[in-house]
């Protein structure tokens, strides 16, 4: 009698519940619902006629069954993945799969990627933006730009790029009124994101302030861009993500303080890639845009150290020299 195998799905969600021992964290990983996770294990486990997955306080834990047959499991798709990337590479050879953080898709990566293509037209880029990071024996990517701490297991991370903090508002926020002081902000909304907040950049400026309790709270670095673009507070920018809106006007920095960012980014890639001459064109790319980007900032800040003496030296009126 032929067995019926399981649905990819339910398979999908219990080796994600199985790695990351959290029904919340598993369905993060899929894009999918806490509720969607669980109904997909106990499917699985009424098809199998065997418990797999136990609560574990406010995690989960695998029952023996469970532990033997995830270890199954992760092994299948790891051929799964790997027969999958064999035949696309065959099928077409000009493909780079790249996944990236979305904020840095949108914010850095998207604006300029025309020149690459541009530059190399054999090369054909399938940019998949997610807030997980890609997991090289399940997912079909070839290369990530990953922002956090490095020190990822089984895989080559390079350092890309330092990020730092600093508040930006749009020109027009508060009919123009731009902060002249950094204990100014006392006076204005604060946009706040996930996970960066404010107290560092408070520290650098000699403010003995808390972090801030009130104001709107953003989950995407892009986004809270924007907000401060439409006049709707001001936000704690990293430089990463300011692509041109300094130089072109749509936002100012109202002072010339900064704070390093603890996370970086980095380009990550497994070693069944490491020679792939695609990435290594992608990779050149990227830092000849990162070089170049730093000597744009390095004139602009040049020119704006220029103009600032100019008009420290403007000649006083004669009314002021009365």
């Amino acid at each position: 009698m032929a067995i019926r195998l399981p649905p990819m799905q339910a398979l999908r969600a219990f080796e994600a519940a199985a790695r990351e021992r959290s029904l919340t964290r598993a369905a993060d990983s899929l894009s999918v619902t806490h509720g969607a996770i669980s109904h997909q294990i106990k499917s699985l486990e009424a098809d199998l006629g065997v418990r797999l997955v136990e609560r574990a306080g406010r995690g989960i834990r695998l029952t023996d069954e469970g532990e033997r047959f995830a270890s199954r499991v992760r092994v299948a798709f790891a051929e799964l993945t790997a027969a999958v990337h064999e035949i696309t590479a065959r099928v077409n050879p000009r493909l780079l799969r790249v996944s990236v953080v979305p904020s840095f898709a949108a914010r850095w990566l998207l604006p300029r990627i025309g020149r690459f293509l541009a530059a190399h037209p054999d090369v054909d880029l399938d940019v998949r933006a997610a807030m997980a990071n890609v997991d090289f024996q399940r997912d079909d990517a070839d290369v990530a730009i990953r922002y956090g701490h490095g020190g990822w297991q089984g895989v080559t991370a390079e350092h890309l790029l330092d990020d730092w903090f600093f508040p930006v508002c749009s020109p027009r926020i508060a009919g123009g009124h731009v902060p002249a002081r950094p204990e100014d902000l006392a006076r204005y909304t604060l946009l706040r994101a996930e996970d960066e907040p404010w107290k560092p950049w408070f520290d650098a400026a000699g403010l003995d302030w808390p972090e801030p309790a009130r104001g709107p709270i953003f989950n995407d670095s892009s986004h809270i861009m924007q907000a401060a673009a439409e006049g709707q507070g001001v936000a704690l920018a990293r430089g990463s993500l300011l692509a041109n809106d300094v130089r072109n006007g749509i936002l100012v920095r109202p002072f010339d303080i900064v704070a390093p960012v603890p996370r970086k980014f980095w380009l990550v890639y497994p070693a069944r890639t490491a020679n792939s001459a695609k990435l290594a064109l992608f990779r050149q790319w990227l830092h000849d845009e990162i070089a170049a980007d730093q000597i744009a900032e390095a004139h602009y800040a040049a020119g704006k150290g220029a103009r600032r003496a100019a008009g420290n030296a403007r000649p006083r009126s004669p009314r002021s020299q009365r």
